[in-house]
């Protein structure tokens, strides 16, 4: 799906680009990670081809806990004998029983549910944009990605992160498991410059929506970590309308979201709640925003939403 039309022109700007530019491109160092509790999600309800490893999901496959019966549509495919005699009893006596002990027709048969477990793809999408909590906003937001890949590691999870600054948004940790390898690509992560939200937004829109039609078992959450104030626009749009367009376009491909408001709560002009409504997805305002913090929030939501 192409971003939204219209030619390139000149970013908007505002009052966030301000500031002290010197300290633009300032690496940020990791935060301290710590010992992961771990993931414990809701069964998700769409029913997928595939076995995953993690978050229970429903499958159609015929393996895997059997939870609950439906009525068959069409062919039955994995029938649920006990739901099947259960729906023909009550009308033993009205059925012709000759040559059979129990009359069952098509309107009695049913099918068996089963989950399997799937895994979760977790990818955050951050402002590294000039503010005065960028710093203590990309430190945390390192260690809490960190925590998470030493669960990911063993349980086949993955993690990724996407940030945005100056004009551009860009894939800095590719889904990915390997502890060593976000190592690597999280030392250097800078913060500084302009804040080119709807690219972030529809980076993580064509990461997200690329993983799961190549993994279909695939369970993915996006952390969009922002004061939701826009100031670069990639068409002719407005950067407020923009990203509240890519945010709808997220939702409606029924990628689950949280965003983290990074706004200090003095200065909350209340963007983040509102590109959280198009998302269709809670926000939470973390004031004193800690790597454990965040990595906690995270795993609440997974586990209740």
């Amino acid at each position: 799906m192409p971003p939204p039309t219209g030619a390139p022109q000149q970013p908007e700007h505002s009052e966030q680009s301000s500031g002290d530019k010197s300290a633009a491109n300032n690496p940020v160092n990791v935060g301290q990670d710590f010992m992961p509790r771990k993931l414990q999600t809701p069964i998700d309800q769409m029913t997928r081809p595939t076995a995953g490893k993690r978050s229970y999901t429903k499958t159609n496959r015929k393996r895997g806990r059997y939870i609950q019966a439906r009525p068959a549509r069409g062919r039955p495919k994995d029938v649920a004998f006990d739901a099947t005699l259960r729906a023909a009893a009550p009308f033993q006596l009205s059925r012709d029983r000759t040559d059979r002990a129990l009359a069952v027709e098509k309107q009695d048969i049913h099918d068996k549910v089963r989950v399997r477990r799937a895994s979760n793809l977790i990818l955050f999408v951050v402002d590294a944009s000039w503010s005065m909590a960028a710093a203590e906003r990309m430190e945390a937001t390192k260690g809490a990605i960190m925590s998470l890949l030493l669960d990911a590691y063993q349980r086949r999870d993955q993690v990724g992160l996407v940030v945005f600054q100056k004009e551009e948004a860009r894939l800095v940790l590719p889904p990915t498991s390997s502890v060593e390898l976000a190592k690597k690509a999280l030392a250097d992560v800078p913060v500084g410059g302009k804040t080119p939200l709807s690219a972030g937004l529809y980076l993580a829109f064509r990461v997200l929506t690329q993983q799961t039609r190549l993994h279909p078992e695939i369970m993915p959450l996006m952390i969009l970590l922002t004061d939701g104030a826009g100031n670069v626009s990639m068409s002719d749009l407005p950067a407020q309308d923009e990203a509240h367009r890519i945010a709808k376009m997220i939702m409606e491909e029924g990628i689950r979201s949280v965003v983290i408001n990074m706004e200090h709560a003095s200065f909350d002009r209340g963007l983040a709640q509102g590109l959280a409504v198009e998302l269709n997805g809670p926000c939470y305002a973390l004031h004193e925003l800690k790597a454990d913090t965040l990595y906690q929030t995270v795993k609440d939501e997974l586990r209740f939403a």
